[in-house]
């Protein structure tokens, strides 16, 4: 049980775990307190939106529509993993639940008891994120966006000092709903545990990969190519700058003589023809193809393992 979190701080939460944010145009004053109680707080749950497409999807979790004004959550998870946040306070996604599923999670039971009864009102109680997905047990959950649901729900649970089992599916809190449908809420609380064990742990970029020693063997022998020699034949090696460098060097020397070559050899044709009498066609075609793939076979960018 707990005060709501203030927008600042659910973004520098999010943000803290390494989920990409987009704050859509007043999402910090969007909701429906005006219509009921929000807060206590007591966890996060989770929905699919049975929409397709970011843009759409997160238009109507803003707006809502007729029949359920919005907005209809905290934030929309995308399928490329980012979180649009769309409300802040009360909003129209949680709807009436069991109030025994509600003492569980403020328990933090292990198991939570089978929903049966809508005698609680769940938009007063949790944050709730809709991510994008059709729901039709067939639309996919790419890795990118299960990792988002994943850190999305620790940074709430971090914030307030909750465990894993304060994030509940939609069809956990009543049984007038199936979702999310399509992954397991048990593998999901295990992810959640996880991230939630020692300090928040930011996604790693994809530029910030570490290369291996293969990888710099791999680079190695694909500059060294262009010079016409492999430095790590019957070992292996790391790469310097240097070596690099020297590399490159080597083939742009190479590239420049072939380039002089065939300027020479243009030079022969244009003064063989200027000299008359006739040239000896054929003879010229022989040597100009001939230098052409040499100079072809000189340029070639060798990429073979």
């Amino acid at each position: 049980m707990a005060t709501p979190l203030s927008a600042s701080r659910i973004v520098a939460a999010l943000k803290a775990e390494g989920v990409k944010v987009v704050e859509v145009d007043g999402w910090r004053t969007r909701n429906r307190n005006h219509k009921g109680a929000w807060g206590p707080v007591n966890g996060v749950m989770i929905h699919h939106t049975v929409t397709s497409g970011t843009k759409a999807s997160v238009d109507i979790c803003r707006d809502g529509y007729a029949a359920l004004p919005g907005p209809l959550c905290l934030g929309v998870i995308a399928k490329d993993g980012t979180v649009h946040l769309v409300g802040n306070g009360r909003a129209n996604h949680a709807g009436s639940g069991d109030d025994d599923v509600l003492k569980a999670v403020i328990a933090e039971r292990a198991t939570l008891p089978a929903p049966n009864e809508n005698n609680t009102d769940g938009n007063t109680h949790f944050y709730g994120f809709e991510c994008v997905n059709l729901g039709d047990g067939k639309d996919p959950w790419p890795p990118a966006q299960l990792d988002a649901i994943k850190r999305a729900s620790a940074a709430l649970c971090r914030a307030h000092g909750w465990s894993e089992r304060s994030v509940i599916a939609h069809k956990e809190w009543t049984n007038t709903k199936i979702d999310p449908r399509g992954f397991s809420m048990k593998d999901l609380r295990a992810g959640i545990e996880q991230q939630l064990t020692g300090e928040p742990q930011p996604q790693q970029k994809d530029d910030d990969m570490a290369l291996t020693d293969a990888d710099l063997d791999k680079i190695a022998r694909r500059v060294w190519a262009l010079s016409g020699d492999d430095p790590l034949k019957g070992g292996t090696a790391k790469v310097s700058k240097e070596m690099m460098l020297w590399g490159m060097a080597g083939r742009l020397q190479r590239v420049e003589t072939a380039v002089a070559a065939q300027a020479a050899t243009i030079d022969k044709l244009v003064d063989a023809v200027a000299a008359g009498p006739a040239p000896d066609l054929d003879a010229l075609k022989t040597e100009i193809r001939q230098a052409i793939e040499g100079i072809s076979a000189t340029v070639r960018l060798d990429v073979e393992n």
